[in-house]
C-alpha cells in the first residue's frame, strides 16, 4: 500500500514523504497549496527524497509554489526530477495585457502592410496559375475538363435566371425614370441612346459583376475554405495531385468563360425591360428600338461590355480562391475569408470598371 502524502516541517527544511499524486491529494486540495505556501516562505530547503511518486499535477503544483524557479536546496531522485524537468520546460508565463498609446500612423500602416500581404498572396496564385497553364500546355491529357465544365455549369447557367430578373428589372426602371425627364424636353427618340449606352457599356457588366462576386465568388471561398478545414487540400497534396490545378484553375477558368456570356445575357434581358417600359410610358414600337440601337449603340460598345466581363469574372474568381486557400481550419475564419472575399472582389470590380471608363473614354461613344 502507498503512504498517504504528507508534509513536515523540519528544522531548515521542508520534508515531502507519501504518494503525491492528483487521486491521493483529494483529500487535502483545499488546505495544501496555503500550507505549501507557508512552507516556503519560511524554508528555502526541500526535501524529496522519501516521495515514492509524483505526477504531473503535484509536480505543477511544486513548481508554481517554489515560484516557477528551483528552490535554493533541493534534494530529489532522479526519477522525480525528469517529472519537474518537465513541468519546468511547459511552463509558460500568461502575458499580461498592457494598454499603450497607438501611433494615429499605428492603424493605417497595419492596413497597408495587411493590403502588401493580401496582394503579394495574389500575384503568387496568379504566377502559380501560369505554371499551371504551361505544365498543361506540355500535358494536354492533365487538363480538368469535367472540373472546368461543372464550374462552367455552377457559375454561368446556374446564374441565368437571378441575372435575367435583375436585368429585366433594372432596365424597367432606367427606361421608366429617364422617360419622365426626356418627356419634359421633347427628347423621347434618345431613350435608346440612354439604355443602350448605359446597359451595353457600364450597368450590365458591373451588376452581373456584383451578382457573381455575391453568389459564385462566396460559393467557390467557402467550398475551398472547407476542402481546408477537412485536410481535403492536405490530401490531395499527399496523393501528389495539384491543389492549383485541380481546385482553383477550374474555378478561375471557368467563371472567366461565363462572365462574358452572362453580361450578354443580363444586358439583353435589360434592354429587353426598358423596350417594355418605353413602349408603355412613350409609346415607342418595338420596331423602333430595335432599328434604332444599332446607330445608337456603336459595336465597340458591346466589345468593352464583354471585355470588362471578362475581365471582372477573372478578377472574382482569382480573389475567391486566394481567400479560400487562407482559411484556417475552424469555422470563424472560414466566414471571415468568405466575408473579405466578396468585399474585395465587388471593390476592386469597381476600381476596374473606373480604369476602364478612363482608357475607353474615346471609345464607342456615338456622336449626336
Amino acid at each position: 500500500m502507498s503512504a498517504p502524502p504528507s508534509l513536515q516541517l523540519e528544522p531548515g527544511k521542508v520534508v515531502l514523504t507519501g504518494t503525491w499524486t492528483l487521486a491521493a491529494l483529494q483529500a487535502q486540495l483545499p488546505a495544501l497549496p496555503r500550507d505549501l505556501e507557508f512552507a516556503a516562505r519560511n524554508t528555502p530547503a526541500w526535501d524529496l527524497s522519501q516521495v515514492e511518486r509524483l505526477d504531473s499535477a503535484a509536480a505543477i503544483l511544486l513548481w508554481r509554489t517554489w515560484g516557477e524557479s528551483w528552490p535554493a536546496q533541493l534534494t530529489l531522485p532522479e526519477a522525480l526530477r525528469e517529472t519537474l524537468n518537465r513541468v519546468a520546460k511547459l511552463s509558460v508565463e500568461v502575458p499580461t495585457s498592457t494598454e499603450k498609446a497607438r501611433s494615429p500612423w499605428e492603424i493605417p500602416g497595419r492596413l497597408v502592410l495587411a493590403g502588401a500581404s493580401e496582394l503579394r498572396g495574389v500575384i503568387a496564385l496568379f504566377g502559380q496559375l501560369l505554371l499551371d497553364l504551361g505544365h498543361l500546355l506540355r500535358h494536354p491529357a492533365d487538363v480538368p475538363w469535367r472540373e472546368f465544365g461543372a464550374n462552367v455549369y455552377k457559375a454561368g447557367a446556374l446564374a441565368l435566371p437571378v441575372t435575367a430578373m435583375v436585368g429585366f428589372l433594372i432596365g424597367v426602371t432606367i427606361s421608366y425614370l429617364s422617360s419622365l425627364q426626356l418627356r419634359s424636353f421633347g427628347a423621347d427618340i434618345f431613350i435608346v441612346n440612354i439604355l443602350g449606352v448605359s446597359i451595353i457599356r457600364e450597368l450590365g457588366p458591373v451588376l452581373v459583376a456584383i451578382l457573381v462576386a455575391g453568389r459564385s465568388g462566396s460559393a467557390m471561398t467557402a467550398q475551398i475554405g472547407v476542402m481546408r478545414v477537412t485536410e481535403e487540400l492536405d490530401a490531395l497534396s499527399t496523393m501528389g495531385i495539384s491543389r492549383t490545378i485541380r481546385v482553383v484553375l477550374p474555378k478561375v477558368a471557368g467563371l472567366t468563360v461565363a462572365m462574358p456570356l452572362l453580361v450578354l445575357w443580363a444586358s439583353a434581358a435589360a434592354l429587353l425591360g426598358g423596350m417594355l417600359a418605353a413602349l408603355l410610358q412613350l409609346d415607342l414600337s418595338l420596331a423602333y428600338f430595335f432599328d434604332n440601337l444599332p446607330r445608337a449603340v456603336p459595336l465597340a460598345n458591346l466589345l468593352i461590355g464583354l471585355g470588362k466581363g471578362l475581365v471582372f469574372g477573372f478578377i472574382i474568381a482569382l480573389i475567391a480562391c486566394h481567400f479560400g486557400l487562407r482559411v484556417k481550419p475552424n469555422t470563424e475564419s472560414l466566414a471571415a475569408n468568405t466575408t473579405t472575399s466578396v468585399v474585395t472582389g465587388i471593390t476592386l470590380v469597381i476600381i476596374f470598371d473606373a480604369v476602364f471608363a478612363i482608357m475607353t473614354r474615346h471609345i464607342g461613344v456615338p456622336n449626336l
